[in-house]
């Protein structure tokens, strides 16, 4: 018997959707990301790189500069003399130590050290007694004689009515006319004698020479002042007893200074024009003390040092000249007519020698050589490179160069505008 077994119910497993479903759609996931990833890579490098090339190929715009503050000034048009400076030295005119003629005992000082004199003013006295009684002594011997020249005038008259007569020898009228020509030459003896003694007796008053000052006082009252000899070696400091005081002229004054001996055919031609005004300086160079003119031009250089010996008077009304000391002098030799002149401090030195920054229309610096003919003080005689009217700076050029804009300050504030070394040694930018 065959027996069959029935067919039991029959199952259809279904498909797994999970994991077979994931895997396909994860990795399309995960494509697109890394596409994603890779494109913004891209996108970032090329935005990069196009800087990096762009930095590399173009030149950055440079900022516009900023304007420099300086100091400006125009160019000066009006007459400038032209100076020949020398240092001199002030010397007097006149100068004289007060000596005695007669030796005495000095009695009285009638002057102050350092006070003015005038000529014939006393300074001293000496004891006049001596002199006094030899003055009295030869007028007493004049009269004397002048009595015996009388009676033997009479006796020759007497004499010759006589011998008219033939009472007396001629011998005798002619020893008497011998007697009256003696007693003659006698009294002009007297007199002389008499005319030596007032001399003498006017010596031991010690008078000043000429209106000056009285310096030092070399002797006091009471010292025996002796009489200069010829024969005597006098000392300038009265250390031989002879002298009472120094005198010094101080109205006029004059100043004794060199010049080159270049300068010697522009002098003389100046001087060919008229008188040349001579102006006294201070030896610092900044104050004036007196103006004066020209009197004398050396005949004679002095070929080692190579220059000339030129001599102005001064008048020296003030008295700021004193002598013995240092002066500048300043000799007008001619005057330029409108002339042109700057500061001194907006000359600059290069390479090329003198030059100025000039401030153009734009308000932009330029560069001007410049040729000085001469300075004076703190001014510049421009000889040529300049027209009258232009500007040119004066401080801050340290950071100027051709080109350079640049804003005018206040010239009333300098301290606006630093201007170190550099610019005032005059070096460039």
């Amino acid at each position: 018997m065959q027996s069959m077994s029935a067919p039991g119910p029959s199952y259809e497993v279904p498909p797994l959707k999970g994991k077979a479903d994931e895997r396909p759609a994860m990795s399309r996931a995960r494509k697109k990301l890394l596409l994603a990833c890779a494109a913004v890579v891209l996108l970032a490098g090329g935005v990069i790189g196009y800087w990096v090339r762009s930095d590399r190929g173009q030149t950055p715009v440079a900022a516009s500069p900023q304007p420099v503050p300086v100091i400006a000034i125009k160019v000066r048009q009006h007459d400038v003399p032209i100076i020949l400076t020398g240092l001199g030295t002030v010397t007097a005119e006149n100068s004289a130590t007060v000596r005695s003629q007669v030796t005495g005992l000095l009695i009285k000082v009638s002057f102050k050290e350092g006070q003015s004199v005038k000529q014939g003013e006393l300074l001293a006295q000496i004891d006049p007694r001596t002199y006094q009684a030899q003055l009295d002594q030869a007028q007493g011997t004049l009269e004397r004689d002048q009595a015996h020249l009388k009676n033997a005038q009479l006796n020759l008259q007497r004499y010759m009515q006589l011998a008219k007569t033939d009472a007396v020898a001629q011998q005798q009228v002619d020893n008497q006319q011998a007697a009256v020509d003696q007693l003659n030459a006698q009294i002009k003896i007297n007199q002389a004698a008499i005319e030596n003694a007032k001399a003498l007796l006017s010596y031991t008053s010690l008078i000043a020479p000429f209106d000056g000052v009285a310096g030092i006082r070399l002797l006091d009252v009471g010292n025996v002042i002796h009489a200069t000899t010829g024969s005597a070696t006098t000392q300038p400091n009265g250390a031989d007893g002879s002298a009472l005081v120094v005198v010094t002229q101080m109205e006029p004054i004059s100043a004794l200074f060199a010049l080159a001996t270049a300068t010697i055919p522009e002098i003389q031609t100046a001087m060919a024009s008229g008188p040349l005004q001579a102006i006294a300086f201070s030896q610092d160079d900044k104050t004036q003390l007196d103006v004066g003119q020209l009197v004398a031009l050396n005949n004679q250089a002095d070929p080692g040092s190579g220059t000339v010996q030129l001599k102005a008077l001064f008048p020296n009304q003030q008295r700021k000249l004193w002598p013995g000391t240092f002066v500048n002098v300043r000799l007008v030799t001619s005057t330029v007519h409108d002339a042109l002149t700057v500061p001194l401090d907006s000359i600059q030195q290069g390479p090329q020698g003198s030059f100025v920054f000039v401030v153009g229309q734009d308000n932009k610096v330029v560069v001007r050589q410049v040729s000085i003919r001469q300075t004076f003080g703190a001014e510049a005689l421009i000889e040529k490179g300049l027209s009258a009217d232009e500007t040119v700076v004066v401080r801050g050029q340290y950071r100027l160069s051709p080109g350079t804009p640049v804003v005018l300050a206040d010239p009333e504030h300098p301290d606006a505008v630093p201007n170190p070394s550099t610019a005032s040694s005059g070096m460039l930018p």
